[in-house]
């Protein structure tokens, strides 16, 4: 049963490991990126067993059609929250909730999206600068790390070898990641590239939930800088392309993986 006194306590990033460390060499290998990149996004302090489908939905953003291997990529995630559900560490599935759009045909929509700008906040922007620096600042460690685990000659079963062949590939795919969305990046100062009071990039907005009556608040950010559980939202999640350049006001009708359900936009503020 979910909650569980052996997981209740446990963290995302911990029951991750304790996935990846069930895993077969060759499918820690595989699956050791994906799973991470997906704690990583969720938090790794989050509890896994309080997350909801609709999150695990937005994180479907993160494999675009134009990425080749994004099925693929998927599947670690999915797998690991089949794991997750098997354990009894949540009541369902979440992976069932991961579904990956489909490319329509060959084309250069790919390259296109190469070149189109990614807009950040402020805040955003020096977050992912900050990362960067410090992903940079391992490098020397984990070379370390790698030089000492080579210096014992049976590669057969050295561990600590791939550890950390695993740890600088993981990290050098988000250097990579982080690099191309930053030369890309075009920062919006003072949080909207106009005046207005339109929902943008940058901006909170004020929703009620129409079902419920329910208030709550979010930031409008790009899905590069988004973090479930800081009061943000993608604008290539259901809610956030829903409201997206709507003005205070309006209702609008928000199609999410669980249904449509309507909100009207109370308020919307500049940060």
């Amino acid at each position: 049963m979910a909650g569980d006194a052996t997981t209740e306590h446990r963290t995302l990033d911990e029951i991750a490991h304790a996935y990846l460390a069930s895993l077969k060499q060759t499918q820690r290998q595989v699956a050791q990126p994906e799973v991470l990149k997906f704690v990583r996004w969720s938090g790794p302090e989050r509890n896994l067993a309080t997350m909801r489908g609709h999150e695990i939905a937005q994180y479907a953003d993160n494999f675009p059609p134009t990425v080749s291997d994004a099925a693929k990529r998927a599947d670690s995630v999915r797998a690991f929250l089949k794991w997750a559900k098997e354990k009894g560490i949540t009541e369902t599935n979440l992976g069932t909730h991961l579904r990956v759009r489909k490319a329509n045909k060959p084309s250069t929509t790919a390259e296109t999206l190469e070149t189109q700008p990614i807009y950040l906040t402020r805040e955003g922007h020096e977050n992912l600068v900050r990362e960067m620096e410090e992903l940079k600042q391992r490098r020397p460690i984990i070379q370390a790390d790698l030089a000492r685990a080579m210096a014992d000659k049976d590669f057969r079963e050295n561990a600590p070898l791939d550890a950390a062949r695993n740890e600088q590939g993981h990290l050098e795919a988000r250097i990579r990641e982080l690099d191309a969305t930053l030369r890309r990046a075009v920062v919006l100062e003072n949080g909207v590239d106009d005046p207005g009071d339109i929902a943008r990039i940058g901006t909170q907005v004020t929703v009620r939930d129409l079902r419920n009556g329910q208030e709550k608040a979010y930031m409008l950010v790009n899905s590069d800088e988004v973090r479930s559980g800081q009061g943000k939202v993608s604008i290539a999640s259901p809610l956030g392309r829903a409201v997206y350049q709507h003005r205070a006001g309006e209702e609008v009708e928000v199609e999410a993986p669980a249904g449509t359900f309507r909100v009207r936009i109370e308020a919307i503020k500049a940060n």
